[in-house]
């Protein structure tokens, strides 16, 4: 199992391709991986199986959370339980987002 990433080259690969987010870890009991979105581009995830956190890289925006916005700040961590709707959506900068599942990205 590789034990190091590089973030940079993944930021990389979503950038040359058509998805907005790219999962480098994905097992039975977590997954993690990298989302970056452009202004004006959509966030089209459906709530999840499991947990996930989000760590805002860089950007802004909101994170719609059961039909609550919350501000998002660079170096903040937010939480969404499985199952919850959500969706980054509002950056007027490209947003770049590291997340983690309590399981598998399915």
């Amino acid at each position: 199992m590789k034990t190091v990433f590089d973030i940079e080259e993944y930021i990389k690969k979503i950038k040359k391709s058509s998805n907005y987010f790219h999962t480098f870890i994905n097992n039975e009991n977590m997954a993690a991986g990298v989302l970056v979105l452009q202004p004006g581009e959509i966030d089209t995830q459906e709530p999840h199986e499991s947990d996930e956190v989000y760590l805002i890289l860089k950007g802004d925006g909101f994170l719609k959370i059961n039909d609550i916005d919350h501000s998002i700040y660079e170096n903040k961590l937010y939480f969404v339980g499985k199952k919850v709707p959500h969706y980054f959506h509002g950056n007027s900068k490209e947003l770049t987002v590291l997340y983690f599942f309590g399981g598998p990205d399915t």
